[in-house]
């Protein structure tokens, strides 16, 4: 019987490494399986740890240890570019471009070097348990999401930046709603409003695309994601009736260009064939 049921494990395992090589579409749910997967679950052993400190952000720091070994499993290599600007101890407002829940594990590499951050996420975000109670213990911020509440949202996020305790950052998706298109989408006046308000410097961030990953045909290879800084942008002296719009206009502007050229570049030099 034991060498019956060694038979039927090793040809399930076999079988499993066949479909993993032999089809795009199996590779591709199993990568996001086990990258959902590992996060759920590894979420239930730290619950526990968090508790002992509740909504300090050195949480985030622990569960990045814990979970950015994933990349390794599903393919993904991270080059982060400036890290100098991520490692600063000065408070400040971090806007990032948001195309892909894979964004998290972009974060979970950065997470050690950036320190004491915290970020902001829909309130839905925190009903994907275990997963957002721990990540509510961890000290994510969480803001309502709907439209009608847009007023609501940029006060909390205010509220948040006049309180961040002293080298904390604050992490915010200005585009809202998490898109992957091609193309940084127009950003939203709550991050902009509150740095100017806390006189906190903007730090520009951008995820270059991720081209291995086809959500219509359901591919996902191994690929290269490039974490790439910008030069802090100060707010001192600024007006939010006087500057909001130029300086949420000018992060775009610097934000998309450097998307641009440097998805260009990594492309260009990439041994990457398939089209999207």
């Amino acid at each position: 019987m034991t060498v019956y049921l060694q038979l039927i494990l090793f040809s399930s395992f076999v079988g499993l490494v066949w479909l993993i090589k032999a089809s795009p579409v199996v590779r591709y749910y199993l990568k996001f399986s086990a990258y959902y997967g590992i996060v759920m679950v590894g979420s239930l052993f730290l619950i526990p740890v968090f508790i002992f400190h509740p909504f300090s952000v050195h949480n985030f720091v622990i569960g990045s240890h814990c979970f950015r070994w994933i990349t390794h499993l599903i393919g993904v290599k991270w080059i982060i570019q400036n890290p100098d600007y991520l490692e600063s101890e000065e408070p400040c407002i971090i806007v990032s471009n948001h195309q892909s829940s894979l964004d998290v594990l972009g974060l979970f590499q950065i997470w050690p070097k950036m320190g004491k951050c915290t970020v902001i996420a829909r309130n839905a975000v925190f009903w994907v348990w275990p997963m957002g109670f721990a990540a509510w213990l961890a000290g994510l911020i969480f803001i309502p999401r709907a439209k009608s509440k847009a007023d609501r949202a940029k006060t909390i996020i205010n509220d948040v930046a006049d309180q961040l305790a002293p080298q904390t950052k604050l992490w915010v998706f200005p585009e809202g709603t998490r898109k992957d298109t091609g193309i940084i989408h127009e950003f939203k006046n709550g991050a902009f409003h509150a740095a100017i308000l806390a006189q906190l410097p903007i730090q520009p961030v951008i995820f270059t695309r991720y081209y291995f990953i086809d959500s219509v045909n359901k591919r996902f290879d191994p690929g290269v994601v490039i974490i790439h800084a910008l030069k802090p942008i100060s707010t001192i002296g600024l007006t939010v009736d006087e500057d909001l719009v130029a300086t949420r206009a000018l992060v775009h502007t610097e934000m998309n260009r450097a998307f641009k050229d440097i998805n260009f570049d990594l492309l260009k030099n990439s041994n990457y064939t398939h089209d999207r």
